[in-house]
């Protein structure tokens, strides 16, 4: 299929970046070149007839959220519009070239696999980082208040006050950090990171474990090859060991949260249980420590507490799209609870509809298969199965990820979406009887899992907080 090369370009782009340590690469527009050579390819896709229109349950969804979110900007924050339409409308984009572009097992065996050699790259380098040396690192002053940016200055240091000592630039603010490949830096005295989207060692934490299983998935297909088995364990240390050394306990919840959907799956509530015991001292090693651990923790909280007090007082909406650090210093640390903020009840809805959805498509294929009502699917019944299990393991570990994390536009969490769609497309082309639906019930379960989000954040801040 001509499309898959300009996704995979895409995916490389957002996980690697790779423009951000090539400097032959910056001046080019490369996100606008891989988007229009993908939209080239589905064009040509359609043309040739190696896919269809069709679309998938999440798409009229979609369609209004930006609707929506396009309108709250529009009216809040008029001049700022465009920049954040066109941020959202990139996720939109990956969503629609991933979900309607890949039609068929076989493209979504190409593309899964380069998001997953993208996770593990980037898992990689984080526990390269890990055990790499520390070095003085110059914090870039020309971005006020973010001390997370810098760049290594070549000195080797032990503590933070060797930096200062010797060819020091005066007046400047410097870090003793681990330095790793291609320019990364840890933060915070170690906790390992990587560039660009995922800078944050939460995000690249939870990136990981969303990640890991895909690498499950090509064990599964495939059962008696030895090497995507060996596939699957490479992986599994790889993201817990950088979970691990991100000292992330949100990331950490994640890779349980991952675990506990396959080990439900297979052994029941009794088998997760005794594997959260058993993996829970290893998780442990990092991150519950953390001395700041505290006071990341009451930021948190107050910024959930800026989140309902914004919602309070727009509670149809919101502050607009984008808008929530016009209100406060920090974003939300809530994916949900800042899409409630800048959109309103109603953008939270849409939101959660989206997820819920894309949820719901691998439980309905699992199910599918499992009855054996179709005879055109059980041909392709293996494939089905092991990438439905992966996406819904992947969407149990994003729901929990992004609880923590302000993940609502990110661009890696519109890229599952676009997955789940596309293994809906895959079976589709294989079945076309095959339907999942919106039901009234499932709107009910969806409006009344918001309000006890809302609920339970509003009872927690208020208990910390007082």
């Amino acid at each position: 299929m001509f499309a898959i090369p300009g996704i995979i370009a895409l995916v490389i782009f957002i996980y690697a970046r790779p423009q951000e340590f090539f400097e032959q690469l910056r001046a080019a527009p490369l996100l606008y070149i891989f988007f229009g050579l993908a939209v080239f390819g589905c064009a040509l896709d359609l043309r040739l007839k190696n896919s269809r229109l069709r679309a998938v349950p999440q798409l009229g969804w979609v369609a209004l959220l930006y609707a929506w979110a396009s309108l709250t900007v529009l009216i809040r924050a008029p001049n700022e519009a465009i920049h954040h339409m066109t941020g959202l409308a990139i996720c939109i984009a990956l969503f629609l070239l991933i979900a309607h572009g890949v039609q068929t097992f076989r493209a979504l065996h190409v593309v899964a696999a380069g998001v997953l050699a993208m996770v593990l790259f980037v898992c990689g380098v984080g526990v390269h980082q890990g055990f790499a040396q520390t070095g003085c690192v110059l914090v870039d002053e020309s971005r006020p208040g973010d001390t997370a940016s810098g760049t290594y200055d070549g000195r080797a240091c032990a503590t933070p006050r060797d930096c200062y000592l010797g060819n020091a630039e005066p007046g400047a603010e410097y870090h003793c950090e681990r330095i790793g490949l291609f320019g990364t830096t840890s933060i915070g005295r170690g906790r390992v990171r990587y560039r660009g989207v995922l800078q944050d060692p939460n995000e690249l934490a939870l990136v990981g474990g969303a990640g890991l299983p895909l690498a499950f998935a090509f064990g599964q297909v495939r059962k008696g090859s030895l090497s995507r088995k060996a596939l699957g364990v490479l992986a599994f240390a790889l993201v817990l060991l950088c979970a691990v050394l991100t000292g992330s306990r949100g990331g950490q919840l994640v890779f349980l949260a991952v675990l506990g959907a396959y080990v439900v799956g297979r052994v029941g509530l009794v088998g997760l249980l005794l594997g959260a015991v058993l993996t829970l001292p290893l998780l442990l090693l990092r991150g519950g420590g953390r001395a700041d651990a505290s006071s990341s923790t009451m930021e948190r909280i107050d910024c959930w507490a800026e989140a309902l007090s914004m919602w309070r007082e727009h509670p149809f909406l919101g502050v607009g799209l984008g808008q929530f650090t016009e209100f406060h210093y920090m974003t939300a640390h809530n994916s949900y609870l800042l899409a409630m903020a800048e959109l309103g009840f109603p953008g939270m809805m849409l939101f959660a509809i989206i997820l819920y959805l894309s949820a719901k498509i691998p439980v309905a294929i699992l199910r599918h298969v499992a009855v054996g009502s179709s005879p055109q699917i059980q041909a392709g019944a293996s494939l089905a199965r092991g990438w439905a299990m992966a996406l819904l393991a992947a969407f149990v570990g994003l729901a929990v990820g992004i609880f923590f994390l302000s993940f609502t536009y990110h661009y890696v969490l519109w890229i599952y979406i676009g997955l789940s769609g596309a293994l809906y497309s895959a079976v589709r082309r294989h079945d076309s009887t095959f339907r999942v639906r919106l039901r009234l019930l499932d709107v009910a379960l969806i409006a009344a899992a918001n309000v006890g989000i809302i609920g339970v954040v509003y009872i927690y801040t208020n208990w910390k907080l007082s």
